[in-house]
Parts: C-alpha cells; structure tokens; sequence
C-alpha cells in the first residue's frame, strides 16, 4: 500500500466488480454503451439497471465529453455508486485528457462524500493506452486533487502486465 497525500492507495491484482467499496469506478465510452471490457463486466454483474440508468443520462444529458463523468447506482454490485469516466481512445486523445478521466472520477467521489473508491487502468483495454502511461496519469490526478472524504484508493487490475506496470510506477 501507498500513501498519496492523506489517501491509501492499493493496487490489485483482481475483478473491479468485486470491490467493496463506496463507488466503482467504469473505464467507460462517451454514449456509455457498455457493450465490452470492464463495462460489460460491471453491468453483467451488477445487473441491467445501470444500463438503463445509463441511457437515461444520455437522453437526458447527450454524450459525456472530456472530464465528464456520469453516475449511477451500483445495482447488484457490492459499491454503491458506478463513476462513469470516459478515457480518450491511444492516437486519437493525449495523456492530459487521460489525467482529466482520472482527476473527474476522483473529484465525483470526493463530491459524494465517499471515502473508498476502486478503478480500473482506465483507457488501456480496447482504448490502446500502455499501462504505463494509465498508471502515471492516475498518479499525476491523484496529487491534484483536494483532500476531502476520500480516505482509500484501490487500483484493480485484471492481468500481471497491468500489476507489474502500476507497481513500478507507484515504487518510483
């Protein structure tokens, strides 16, 4: 475990929808279809009705743009709360809209008053990002933001590549 200011950060290598704490957060596409990867994994869990939830805050909001996060219930998941944060797509979005994904899920958290919240390596799967450069942009979002409820941090990371690479830079 590492400190971040007064925040404990985990890293885990683990099913983000097993998580127990207050929110989740999803690694998440602009019109939050969660058709694949990580949001395919928190709605076949956690049930249907954060789709549905889902299509209601696009119809009602359109589609999340850079540093936009939406939320909805956990439904049948352990966490409360899902933090939907769209990550930019490798090529097309640089690492500042990256830190941005990251900084917006935190500060929603920090907002709700929760005081655990638990990510995926957001961007790196379908979205092409190194795990690396995942990694360091959530560190970098990490140290930006105010201190507030948030007490826990937990990385969960679905391989050993994306454990080894979250490790390395949370030790340097």
């Amino acid at each position: 475990m590492e400190k971040i200011g007064s925040i404990d950060v985990k890293i885990i290598k683990g099913d983000l929808t097993d998580s127990e704490c207050d929110a989740i957060v999803n690694a998440a596409n602009a019109f939050l279809q969660h058709g694949g990867g990580v949001a395919y994994a928190i709605v076949k869990k956690g049930g249907y009705s954060i789709q549905k939830e889902s299509d209601e805050f696009i119809k009602n909001h359109g589609p999340l743009k850079k540093g936009e996060v939406a939320l909805t219930s956990g439904g049948k998941l352990k966490a409360k709360y899902v933090i939907h944060a769209v990550g930019p797509i490798y090529g097309e979005g640089d690492y500042n809209d990256l830190v941005l994904a990251y900084k917006a899920a935190l500060e929603k958290a920090i907002e709700l008053g929760l005081s655990c919240v638990a990510l995926p390596a957001i961007s790196t799967g379908a979205y092409g990002f190194p795990y690396e450069d995942s990694a360091k942009a959530f560190l970098e979002a990490l140290k930006s933001v105010k201190d507030g409820s948030l007490k826990e941090v937990r990385v969960y990371l679905i391989n050993d590549e994306a454990y080894s690479a979250f490790k390395r830079v949370f030790e340097t």
